[in-house]
């Protein structure tokens, strides 16, 4: 395993900046962050709070969130007030969602990340607190919002969108007994679903606020010594006591009811992480043999296409898998600055 801590106890201070600049960037802040509450752009939350951390300190990425949560709710407002009762419960348990299950872990491992602490590590932590974020969030609509459950209702839409994706094979001549186990398991896997979407949201954020010019400014005044950037996607390496959960998930099949549930989501959650480090390893690859930029797309391309046979799926899901034991980017590996290509 690749060691990439800063070995840092406190955070640095930044440079002294005017109160009049200091408003303004707060103001420019608490803008982007609510617009992206309630926009698709909200897979960069967590990239805008801890921006604002590391140029401005904790307590300003703490007011950011709840200034920008604020205007995010008067925003979504005159149209939930102008929509039917079950539309507008689910904009305010999407937004409570939000806050709870992406915004708040972010900040909660702001100090992780202050610290340069692995990707891996940082990527699960945030995961624990959003599984938490994600259950209060269900306890408090159905107290505030006459039992109104968001998981229930995303559960429905899961049904919906299997039972017209079936529709539309078994008209094609497909049997529709061949889609059984699918429609169970995937219905199953609610949960997982929801919290592959807050996985895609940290890797996206932390990737992009790996190339921020004000991350390698503080990661420089910290140490003077090379350090490898942790939050190059790269170098996303995870725990190796993730290999327990595979396990306890592997046995979801041999059991039934509430515990099997529980073991197929973690099953289906493991899985999908060992898939993004073996994502992982394989971008570490294509870097190792600089290639350049245009050999890099075509490298991707590939991959897409083995992707649909199914193939590179099983294969970066075995290569994530087996990593903790054979460190497949020690060998032979080039660390650079630049996560688009190698010079």
């Amino acid at each position: 395993m690749i060691e990439t801590s800063l070995q840092h106890d406190e955070p640095v201070a930044m440079p002294a900046r005017s109160f009049g600049k200091q408003v303004r960037s707060m103001a420019g802040y608490v803008l982007l962050t609510a617009l992206m509450f309630v926009s698709p752009l909200f897979v960069f939350i967590p990239a805008s709070l801890l921006h604002c951390g590391i140029r401005m300190g904790r307590r300003a990425a703490w007011l950011l969130l709840l200034l920008s949560s604020v205007i995010a709710a008067l925003l979504i407002y005159p149209a939930a007030v102008a929509s039917t009762a079950a539309e507008a419960q689910t904009s305010y348990a999407y937004l409570l969602g939000l806050f709870l299950a992406i915004a708040l872990p972010a900040l909660a491992v702001l100090p992780m990340v202050e610290r340069g602490e692995k990707f891996g590590r940082v990527l699960l932590y945030a995961l624990v607190l959003s599984i938490f974020g994600l259950g209060v969030t269900e306890l408090t609509m159905r107290m505030i919002a006459h039992g109104f459950s968001p998981y229930a209702a995303q559960v429905a839409e899961a049904h919906t969108q299997i039972t017209t994706m079936v529709a539309a094979f078994v008209k094609a001549g497909v049997p529709e007994d061949r889609f059984a186990f699918l429609s169970k398991w995937t219905a199953m896997c609610v949960p997982t679903i929801l919290l592959i979407d807050v996985t895609i949201v940290f890797v996206f954020s932390l990737v992009m606020f790996g190339r921020l010019r004000a991350w390698r400014e503080f990661v420089q005044r910290r140490t003077a010594a090379a350090t490898v950037n942790p939050y190059l996607f790269r170098n996303l390496s995870l725990p190796e006591w993730l290999l327990f959960a595979f396990v306890l998930g592997g046995v979801s099949p041999l059991v039934s009811g509430m515990p099997q549930q529980i073991g197929a989501n973690v099953l289906a959650m493991v899985l999908f992480l060992y898939f993004l480090q073996g994502l992982a390893i394989f971008r570490s690859f294509v870097v190792a043999t600089g290639v350049g930029a245009m050999g890099s797309l075509f490298a991707w391309m590939l991959l897409g296409l083995l992707m649909i046979t199914g193939i590179a799926p099983l294969l970066l899901c075995i290569a994530g898998l087996f990593d903790s034991f054979f460190d497949f980017r020690h060998f032979n590996r080039k660390d650079h600055s630049d996560e688009s290509h190698s010079h």
